[in-house]
């Protein structure tokens, strides 16, 4: 058989018959890789992705929606973040590091699916002896799971078209190879075709496949960007090592929001939900000291309360240092540059070291006010009213700005028996009394610091 090379795009999937230093579709650099295919078969299509049916063009108004396309995966943050279940003939690619508790995941879904539901789990790096073992310790055990270790994809559709499942897990794409394809299991040729084959196979029989994903040391998904293009969503699984919350966030959802996320906590036992991340969140935060703060942040529909630590002192250099854990760098050093020229702390001569406890990322600009308190809190070394929350974004020239949902936040900081709070002026309009909660109102940072200090 004759071969030919081919070199493609990691990024995009653009292919060419030469090495280029810039990628003339998504304008990457060094992101072309060697491939090697059979001469009739440059662009890597297979005979494994041929449609199981054929569909004739049908117009929007007579497509039916009666029926039910969602099935409930019995864990709540999970449909949560899939906007409401799982999605008959969707493809969910959910990537995340090596030992987060991506296959945990899924193998704790077929124990909360309905016992009706049929699972096909294939491992392309575990024995059916090694799944057995994890079920086990996860108490796992229903008569509708099939398992199969496996990587050739020619033997995967064949036995997932016999069975017919109504959800199949794939773990790992890397691992999946089309023996037609001449290049290496994980290549770009292999991971597209693979997931070509999935894909098909989804919409033609409407079976929900749920496909593990390699992550590079970056966290990004392994493999070409095309990937993450072709399947309906893309979940990561977030987290730190030494830490036992998870984080499952939605980066691309065709079904639902991608703001929301779902907390979960790996103990010995497997995943557990975490039904109110904010207790987890504020758990441990210290009585009287100096520079900490709590906000509330929205999370999709979800209003969670984080608390916001800084640390700020002399610095033994030229340049001060400034450090930021959750938060973006660049806001934190704006957010800095107000508290010097609106309010006047001289921050020049000061380290500063900002981080959000639990390894949460905080990207909303609501949270602006709970950093300035921190960082003026440590600067004077003053602390905080254990009982205050602060809610607000903050503009360059010092003003607060109004946030949206504001009830839904109030509502959540009441709950979790806070006794006051610091909003924009600009909310206070319409806002109904709230009984036990002494709403503050500020114009400015400066007015808003003044409740404080």
């Amino acid at each position: 058989m004759k071969t030919k090379t081919i070199y493609y795009c990691n990024e995009c999937g653009y292919e060419s018959a030469k090495w280029l230093g810039k990628c003339p579709a998504c304008n990457s650099w060094n992101s072309f890789s060697e491939e090697i295919t059979s001469a009739g078969n440059s662009k890597g299509a297979s005979k494994t992705h041929t449609s199981l049916r054929k569909n004739t063009p049908t117009k929007l108004s007579d497509v039916s929606l009666a029926k039910e396309e969602r099935i409930l995966s019995g864990i709540d943050e999970l449909d949560r973040v899939l906007g409401g279940g799982i999605v008959k003939g969707s493809l969910v690619l959910v990537g995340g590091d090596p030992g987060i508790g991506k296959s945990t995941l899924l193998l704790q879904l077929v124990k909360s699916l309905d016992s009706a539901t049929k699972v096909f789990y294939v491992s392309g790096e575990e024995s059916e002896k090694q799944l057995k073992m994890r079920a086990d310790r996860l108490c796992i055990n229903s008569d509708e799971l099939m398992v199969l270790a496996e990587t050739d994809m020619a033997s995967i559709l064949t036995y997932a078209n016999e069975l017919a499942p109504d959800v199949l897990i794939i773990d790992s794409v890397q691992t999946m190879y089309n023996p037609e394809i001449t290049s290496a299991p994980g290549s770009v040729s292999q991971v597209r075709d693979v997931t070509l084959s999935l894909m098909k196979l989804a919409k033609d029989t409407g079976t929900a496949v749920f496909v593990v994903g390699h992550v590079t040391k970056d966290g990004a998904i392994a493999g070409p960007k095309v990937l993450e293009h072709m399947v309906d969503c893309v979940l990561y699984f977030e987290g730190e090592r030494h830490q036992s919350f998870r984080l499952l966030r939605a980066v691309k959802n065709r079904f639902g929001s991608t703001n929301e996320i779902g907390v979960f906590d790996m103990t010995g036992d497997g995943l557990k939900e975490v039904k109110n991340p904010s207790l987890m969140l504020l758990e441990g935060r210290p009585d009287n000291a100096a520079g900490s703060s709590v906000v509330c942040t929205l999370e999709g529909t979800r209003p969670v309360l984080a608390e916001i630590q800084a640390l700020v002192s002399p610095t033994g250099f030229g340049m001060p240092r400034r450090m930021a854990t959750g938060m973006d760098y660049n806001r934190v050093n704006l957010l800095i540059a107000v508290l010097e020229k609106r309010v006047g702390l001289n921050l020049q001569n000061q380290d500063s070291y900002v981080n959000i406890v639990g390894g949460f990322r905080l990207d909303e600009p609501a949270v602006d006010l709970g950093v300035i308190v921190a960082i003026a809190s440590s600067f004077k070394n003053i602390s905080v009213d254990k009982g205050l929350a602060v809610i607000g974004e903050v503009g360059l020239t010092g003003e607060l700005r109004a946030v949206n949902q504001l009830e839904k936040r109030l509502s959540e900081i009441k709950k979790l028996g806070f006794t006051s709070c610091i909003i924009p002026y600009a909310n206070s309009r319409g806002l109904d009394k709230i009984d036990g909660l002494t709403v503050y109102t500020a114009k400015n940072v400066t007015e808003a610091l003044g409740y404080i200090f």
